[in-house]
């Protein structure tokens, strides 16, 4: 076996080992302790100097363990919210490209579709402006042992319709007034509330634009909207700002994740989230197969009577 074979199967089998003990290796590597979990941070969101370190990224090999680690726990976390009738909204804001779709990717990947749904609204119709603001964000509320995860939600009103003038400042006001009573009411009526908010430097931002500039099969993500707002960066800075002023309440506080390091990003919001769900372990236990039974008189139709797919990467 040559020396580049003998290097791969060395580092898979590091990366096995790994699995093992990456618990402790990942929480000491990221710093972070289980009571540290809502410990505010230090950094602040806005304009970066040109002069600013460069970001380390973690590992990647690091991150892909902790990853399944986590993931797994998610799954256990499912069976137990589904169990207990649980219900759950997770909220996903923050700036354009900041990491909320690949988190919330991560996020709902391992889970059962049929009990996790991912909500991500459209520009509303002319029916729906007329109705009650928060009419067409509660029709996809959870029932028993859901979770419903909000790719943006009834917050746009206080950050791009408000920014972009969409909106009026009464209605605005209005909004900010309303949004901690409604959450109020969620939270009594037994429904768990978590809301993030994905913060990232304008460097970084500008980096993850020319990225999507750059790859076509991206550059649907990148809109007019976005570039618009990046114009608008200190407007959606103090927009923020007073959102958070306004609705940050006990019931549901907003969660700040830094997201320059998307890696570190995404394992800090799934840790969180699993830290924020009183679950237990309640997986069932696995299904022994009995034997096939035999197919009797069965046969196959011919294959000259069906269509297949052409096999475009023959054996």
């Amino acid at each position: 076996m040559g020396n580049k074979g003998k290097a791969k199967k060395h580092d898979q089998a590091k990366v096995k080992a790994r699995l093992g003990r990456v618990s402790a290796m990942a929480l000491e590597s990221l710093g972070a302790r289980a009571q540290d979990v809502d410990t505010p941070s230090e950094r602040s969101e806005g304009l970066m100097d040109d002069h600013q370190t460069k970001i380390v990224r973690l590992n990647k090999k690091l991150y892909e363990a902790e990853l399944i680690r986590l993931q797994t726990d998610l799954v256990r976390m499912q069976y137990w919210i589904r169990e207990t009738g649980y219900r759950m909204i997770v909220l996903f804001e923050g700036r354009d490209a900041a990491g909320k779709g690949g988190t919330i990717k991560r996020l709902t990947e391992p889970l059962n579709p049929r009990g996790c749904r991912v909500v991500a609204l459209g520009t509303p119709t002319e029916r729906q402006k007329s109705q009650w603001y928060f009419q067409r964000y509660v029709e996809h509320f959870p029932a028993a042992g859901e979770i419903v995860v909000f790719d943006r939600s009834w917050y746009n009103r206080a950050g791009v319709e408000r920014v972009m003038g969409f909106c009026s400042p009464e209605q605005v006001e209005q909004f900010l007034d309303d949004a901690p009573q409604f959450e109020r009411m969620l939270v009594r009526s037994g429904i768990l509330v978590l809301k993030y908010w994905f913060s990232v430097s304008d460097t970084e931002q500008e980096a993850r634009f020319q990225s999507r500039i750059d790859d076509p099969t991206r550059r649907w993500k990148l809109s007019p909207m976005d570039l618009e707002a990046r114009n608008r960066w200190v407007d959606f800075s103090k927009a923020k700002d007073e959102m958070f002023t306004r609705t940050n309440i006990p019931e549901a506080p907003w969660f700040t994740v830094e997201a320059d390091d998307k890696r570190r990003a995404r394992l800090n919001c799934l840790r969180h989230i699993l830290s924020k769900v009183p679950w237990e372990d309640m997986t069932p236990p696995g299904i022994k197969l009995p034997p096939r039974p035999k197919k009797g008189d069965y046969a196959r139709p011919p294959i000259n009577e069906q269509f297949f797919v052409p096999n475009g990467y023959p054996y």
